[in-house]
Order: structure tokens, then C-alpha cells, then sequence
């Protein structure tokens, strides 16, 4: 009888752990997969804000979701031998770019605060601009202004615009989110680990609570 009720106990904790288990592990491990993914830097045209060999983690976003300022990783088809780079957004869709009055970058007449831009002459080699940024594309340009590819060197073509549809995401420097999707996920695959052994130790239990009783046979008599 002991047996039959723990061997019912451990089915119902594989019965509760194994799906909520599935659930953890499909949700977390899913969601950090589906919603972000590794870059690494392979210049210096972010620098400081972003070194040669730095891991990043990138949120992937659609075109809605991009704002100024954001870091974000970009296709650009006819640039760059058609890998991504990693670039700031200026100027969105609409906006209007102008550089440099005394060294300084607007957007629709507005200064633009740019501390995290490495020291020295932003606009070498490039001279002055003043751009409309097409809808639907973006203007961007590293923080290294002495050595980034952006914008300012594709004037001709579109403005120097690249189509939002190309990026893949943006920098995200805050990990909490996917890490702990990601340790959801492994939570969950050790709890339905943990619930199939429980289902197994049970279903053995049954088993052996089932099995018939051996007949005793009669007393002997005189």
C-alpha cells in the first residue's frame, strides 16, 4: 500500500514538473534565441565606445523600433563587401542633418550631444553636409569620426542613407533580460529531467505494488 501511494506521489510530480519544465525551457531558451544575437567588433571605427574583439549582444528590432542614437548592426548590400557593420543612427527618415558648425552635427536644427565620439576632427576628409534623410533609411556614423566608412563618404546616394529594413538590431548593454531567459530555459530543462525521473520512479513503484501476492500454503495438519 506505501508503495502504490508513493508511486502515485512521483506520477503526480512528473504530471506537474515535465510540462511546467517543457513551458520554461521552450519560453526562455525561445524568447533569448528569437529575440537577440551575438556581433563581434571587427574595427575601430566605434571606438571608445566599442573596441576590436568586443562581444556585443544585439536586440533584434524592426524598423519601428530604431531610435537616434541607438548602435545598431546593419546589411548594407553595395558597402562594406556585404557585411554587417556596426554603426550610431543620426538621422532617421525625414530628419534633417546638417555638419559642422564649429564641429557640431543638428538634426532638424537641434545640436545633437555627442559625448560618446573619440576626440579629435569629426569630419575629416569629408568636408560639410546638408541632408535629408529619405523615409524609410537611416544616417548613420561611428563614433571614431577619423576612421568610420559611414554615411558622409555615400553622399551621392541617397543622402548617404542606408534602408532601415537592413538592420538586424540594435546594441543592447543591459544582458539582464536574456540572461535570465536563458536560465529559465535551463531551469526548465532540469525540472522536466527531473519530473520524467520522478515519472519513472513512480511508474517502477506501481509495478511493484501490483505484483501478486504469492499463496501461502495451508498449515499442515495431524
Amino acid at each position: 500500500m506505501r508503495q502504490r501511494r508513493a508511486g502515485s506521489g512521483l506520477r503526480v510530480a512528473a504530471w506537474v514538473l515535465v510540462p511546467l519544465g517543457l513551458v520554461l525551457m521552450l519560453g526562455g531558451i525561445g524568447y533569448a534565441g528569437t529575440s537577440y544575437e551575438g556581433a563581434t567588433v571587427m574595427s575601430e571605427a566605434m571606438a571608445p565606445t566599442y573596441r576590436p574583439g568586443e562581444r556585443l549582444l544585439i536586440e533584434r528590432t524592426d524598423a519601428g523600433g530604431i531610435r537616434r542614437g541607438d548602435v545598431v548592426l546593419v546589411d548594407v548590400p553595395d558597402r562594406y563587401q556585404g557585411r554587417p557593420v556596426l554603426q550610431r543612427v543620426i538621422g532617421l527618415g525625414g530628419d534633417h542633418v546638417v555638419c559642422c558648425d564649429g564641429g557640431r552635427i543638428t538634426v532638424n536644427g537641434k545640436p545633437v550631444d555627442e559625448p560618446y565620439v573619440m576626440r579629435g576632427e569629426v569630419n575629416p576628409g569629408t568636408g560639410d553636409y546638408d541632408v535629408t534623410v529619405p523615409d524609410g533609411r537611416l544616417f548613420l556614423l561611428g563614433d571614431h569620426r577619423a576612421n568610420s566608412n559611414d554615411s558622409r563618404f555615400f553622399l551621392s546616394e541617397q543622402s548617404g542613407s542606408v534602408a532601415a529594413s537592413g538592420v538586424h538590431g540594435r546594441v543592447q548593454n543591459d544582458s539582464t533580460v536574456p540572461v535570465v531567459a536563458a536560465a529559465l530555459g535551463i531551469l526548465g530543462i532540469v525540472m522536466a529531467m527531473v519530473g520524467t525521473g520522478l515519472g519513472i520512479g513512480g511508474y517502477v513503484a506501481g509495478r511493484r505494488d501490483r505484483r501478486p501476492v504469492e499463496a501461502v500454503p495451508p498449515w499442515p495438519t495431524a
